[in-house]
């Protein structure tokens, strides 16, 4: 496997295919105006298809109701892959709200929904701009499907006013192909975590027993969409998709099985991210399967079964990285 990294090791922009319609407004913008209007009063954007009337104030099951943006952190982001995160950091907004409830969650703080501030599309649009200012690689949305009509259009606003680096979808894996389709010639990169080959496993411990037929689906999408990855000259990604997994204690098993199916489908085409990171955080003190960090021998097994299978484009990771610090503060800085 080929090497780059900082906290990872290395082992070894599209353009807005639109439609014009009358009066300026493009075919795509009316297409995910009249979707946001429908999605707002009976929501179905990610598999759970929950139909909350979230325009009403009723909660999905992502945790989010009403009409605006729910985010909990806006900021340059250093620990993300290299071609991500580069020298001066990823522009990273953090979306409260999550369509999984994984048991074991490193943000659950954000994820149910309980903590964030709410903002308008225009003020998204304007913290891209903000971030890019910085010197933001690109922009990075977390957790961001809930949302996805309002981040197409605060991406079309912040674009017209000079948005010019890659847009990142930094997601969960469990997407619905027609949500990730509105969001063709919108985002350039797809960051995506396939979490689970094993339903049962996806059902205990994300409470998506359907998470492994959904995620093939939706990185099946998101490669149609990018096709082979493309970096400048510095070696940040431009264009591409790469797959993550979390290794998780007693699981090696299922993670072998994730890097098997993405690489014998996918080949070289998408980057492997294989994380060893997993933090045990308080929630899970009652879990013993989950209790405890990953052994060095556990992440040496899965590099391993990676390089038996030929994998050459992934990110690996060395060193201690089961930190809580390493989980952000959601204190709405950069909102």
């Amino acid at each position: 496997m080929n090497v780059h990294g900082t906290e990872y090791e290395m082992a070894h922009k599209t353009e807005c295919r639109m439609e014009h319609g009358t009066e300026g407004t493009t075919a795509h913008e009316m297409k995910c105006e009249a979707v946001h209007k429908k999605e707002q009063r009976g929501c179905r954007l990610c598999p759970r298809e929950c139909g909350a009337d979230r325009a009403a104030g009723k909660k999905g099951f992502c945790g989010v109701a009403g009409t605006k943006i729910l985010a909990a952190r806006a900021g340059l982001h250093m620990w993300e892959e290299p071609c991500i995160s580069g020298e001066h950091g990823s522009g990273t907004v953090f979306f409260s709200g999550c369509p999984l409830r994984c048991v074991y969650c490193q943000n659950a703080v954000i994820a149910d929904a309980a903590a964030g501030m709410e903002i308008s599309q225009e003020r998204l649009a304007e913290i891209f701009l903000e971030l890019q200012e910085k010197g933001a690689a690109n922009m990075n949305l977390v957790t961001p499907t809930h949302y996805t009509p309002e981040i197409i259009r605060a991406v079309q606003i912040a674009r017209a006013q000079g948005l010019t680096v890659p847009i990142v979808y930094n997601c969960g894996g469990y997407e619905k192909a027609e949500t990730l389709a509105m969001l063709d010639g919108i985002v350039d990169i797809y960051l995506t975590d396939f979490k689970y080959m094993e339903p049962e496993l996806a059902g205990r411990l994300s409470h998506a027993q359907d998470y492994p037929e959904k995620a093939k689906i939706a990185l099946a999408e998101m490669v149609r969409q990018q096709g082979k990855p493309v970096f400048d000259a510095e070696g940040m990604m431009q264009k591409g998709v790469i797959v993550r997994h979390l290794l998780l204690p007693n699981h090696l098993k299922n993670a072998k099985a994730v890097v098997q199916y993405v690489y014998e489908t996918y080949g070289n085409q998408v980057y492997l991210s294989l994380m060893n990171q997993y933090t045990p955080l308080v929630q899970v003190e009652k879990l013993p399967e989950l209790n405890r960090k990953v052994t060095k021998r556990e992440y040496e097994r899965l590099l391993d079964y990676a390089l038996s299978l030929g994998v050459e484009n992934a990110f690996i990771q060395e060193g201690e990285t089961a930190k809580e610090s390493f989980i952000p503060a959601f204190d709405g800085e950069g909102l």
